[in-house]
């Protein structure tokens, strides 16, 4: 699945602790996207920032209201919409949208949570609204409620 290209001639590999020279176009698919975001190096930052200056310009991008929630609430099961298991999968970035908006299973880029897939639904999440799904209670209130600029990366 094509996503996006980019090219540059040297960066930080997130993947190795070397730097990296690229002269062909590099094809940024959904299997780069996962890895990147479970990549814990520092230098993932600085391979981010290059990736999601050029990803951000292939989809659309607009402004919504971002809250928080976990899979702990009064209620939930950590089963999602689309049958993502939280429970089985803690670390995975997921989002609730109005798949009105944003269609259901998207890839989405949202500024400051990072890369997601739109894999939820919820009563309150109408419009240009998101939830952001956390681990932790305390991480969902740090998060609060904020306004947001979000990209659909592939739907």
């Amino acid at each position: 699945m094509f996503v996006g290209f980019f090219s540059i001639s040297l960066f930080t590999n997130p993947f190795m602790d070397e730097q990296t020279t690229i002269t062909n176009d590099v094809n940024i698919n959904e299997s780069n996207i996962a890895e990147l975001q479970s990549d814990t190096h520092a230098e993932r930052k600085i391979y981010e920032k290059t990736l999601n200056e050029e990803l951000l310009e292939v989809g659309e991008t607009f402004t919504v209201t971002a809250t928080a929630y976990t899979k702990d609430c009064a209620g939930c099961s950590g089963i999602t919409k689309t049958g993502i298991n939280l429970n089985e999968n803690p670390d995975m970035k997921v989002i609730a949208v109005d798949p009105s908006v944003i269609p259901l299973n998207s890839k989405v880029y949202v500024e400051g949570y990072g890369y997601a897939v739109a894999g939820d639904t919820g009563g309150a999440i109408k419009g240009n609204k998101i939830d952001l799904y956390f681990q932790s209670e305390s991480e969902a209130i740090n998060w609060g409620v904020r306004s947001v600029d979000i990209t659909i990366i592939d739907s």
